[in-house]
């Protein structure tokens, strides 16, 4: 009895399956071969919404992609195998994971070509816009991969081009996009080069674009040498008795946030002076929206939260929003979204 029981626990059932072909295309028949070493029931899910209880189905996939088969024996979760399975498309073409595009972010298209013989295949990806002021902006190094990453800069419809060449034949695919505006804070800022405008989603700093309807307000933005607060006016010229090296100040929070050949915080009254960036600032700004400072030295543009403590310490290490050298103001949300 002892040697009939461990032979018996000795055959647990083994799942698993093959299918075939390997690399099928879109509307061609897969079939499913069930190897599962025993079992009476079948649960199958071809991971497009499909399913059968057939010991060796077959199933056609509508479109390419990439789907996770599992098969399941007897009901039981242990008793269970997942493979993924690449369905491709007759005609090369190329896809995009998201189905909303918005700008400033990045996304990645990538080929989807039928080669169950390896060819050799050449990718010519084209996103049809001036190269002088791109509506979309490519990210990687070569537009000669199966892949493309780009981010777009403009809220249109914007087109991109693939050309596949494969075994003498040369298929041309070009799919149009609606990419839309978001709303988000942003940063306005003046260089030695002109005017840009940097969007923030969240933590994430964006690429930067070109924004001539910056200028007008970068003119008229109130400088950082006077500042209103609790109903106090407040001059460079007094401030420089406490801190001398002064060079600007901004208040917010009973702090005060001096530019200098450093980066500063004090208590409104003078205590507690600490030094958050000792590289010379350029130009400063605060954001009361989403309570970032935002600073500009030799080496960029940095940001971090505002300053909490009584005493000032703070243990937050400052962020870098891009690599502008040669900024020289700074505006918070400048201008509203349209």
């Amino acid at each position: 009895m002892t040697l009939c029981c461990a032979l018996i626990a000795c055959r647990k059932t083994q799942v698993d399956f093959t299918f075939s072909p390997t690399a099928p295309r879109a509307g061609e028949t897969v079939r499913f071969t069930n190897l599962s070493s025993s079992g009476e029931e079948w649960e199958w899910s071809f991971g497009d919404g499909a399913t059968s209880t057939l010991k060796s189905p077959g199933h056609t996939y509508k479109r390419p992609g990439s789907y996770l088969v599992v098969l399941k024996v007897d009901k039981k979760n242990s008793l269970r195998e997942t493979k993924e399975i690449t369905v491709y498309d007759t005609i090369p073409t190329f896809v995009c994971e998201d189905s909303v595009f918005y700008i400033y972010e990045d996304y990645t298209f990538t080929a989807n070509v039928y080669n169950p013989y390896n060819y050799e295949v050449e990718y010519e990806w084209d996103t049809e816009v001036d190269a002088e002021d791109p509506d979309i902006v490519v990210t990687d190094t070569t537009t000669s991969t199966s892949t493309l990453h780009v981010y777009f800069t403009k809220a249109a419809t914007l087109a991109i081009r693939l050309r596949v060449i494969m075994n003498g034949d040369t298929t041309d695919v070009r799919k149009s996009f609606d990419v839309q505006d978001r709303e988000t804070n942003s940063i306005g800022m003046r260089t030695g080069s002109g005017d840009y405008m940097q969007r923030i989603f969240g933590e994430r700093a964006e690429k930067l674009r070109k924004a001539d309807e910056l200028t007008t307000y970068l003119l008229n933005i109130e400088q950082d040498t006077m500042q209103t607060y609790n109903d106090s006016t407040f001059y460079l010229s007094k401030l420089k008795k406490i801190f001398p090296q002064m060079e600007g100040f901004h208040i917010i929070n009973r702090k005060i946030y001096i530019r200098a050949k450093g980066l500063w915080v004090a208590n409104i009254d003078g205590t507690y002076l600490e030094l958050i960036d000792g590289t010379p600032c350029n130009a400063m700004t605060l954001d009361a929206v989403d309570n970032r400072i935002y600073w500009a030295n030799a080496q960029g543009v940095w940001y971090m939260p505002f300053i909490g403590s009584d005493n000032n310490k703070f243990v937050t290490t400052p962020l870098q929003l891009n690599n502008l050298s040669d900024v020289t103001q700074l505006a918070a949300n400048p201008i509203p979204n349209e």
